[in-house]
């Protein structure tokens, strides 16, 4: 196993790698809307969900993978009825190839974020 670690995405704000490589497998953590310099984004919904899928890009794209590698996906959702705007951003980074995914609502996310999203991926 390996430990990643990239400065194109924020560092883990707790006692965790920004994701795991195992065998012919990448095990993301979970992303927050925060920027590579650990800054929350605002923008709703929307800005928040683009800056996840930013900060899972540049983990997964650290090992040689990308989008089209996921095998599995999990979102966070603060609010469900985010549910739809969600997916018009997930849709635009998987345009093509749809992974399995399960989506949740919960009660709260770190630093008051409105979604949180982990993947599986092939490297």
């Amino acid at each position: 196993m390996k430990a990643i670690e990239t400065d194109k995405a924020p560092k883990a704000i707790g006692p965790y790698s920004q994701g795991i490589v195992s065998g012919n497998l990448i095990f993301t953590a979970g992303q927050i809307p925060l920027t590579p310099a650990g800054e929350m984004v605002q923008g709703g919904i929307e800005g928040q969900a683009k800056q996840v899928f930013e900060n899972l890009k540049a983990v997964l794209e650290s090992q040689g993978s990308g989008f089209g590698k996921v095998v599995k996906v999990t979102v966070f959702l603060k609010d469900l009825n985010d549910f739809a705007k969600l997916n018009e951003v997930y849709a635009t980074y998987f345009p093509i190839h749809k992974p399995a995914r399960s989506t949740v609502q919960v009660a709260a996310l770190p630093k008051g974020a409105l979604v949180e999203i982990d993947m599986i991926a092939e490297r």
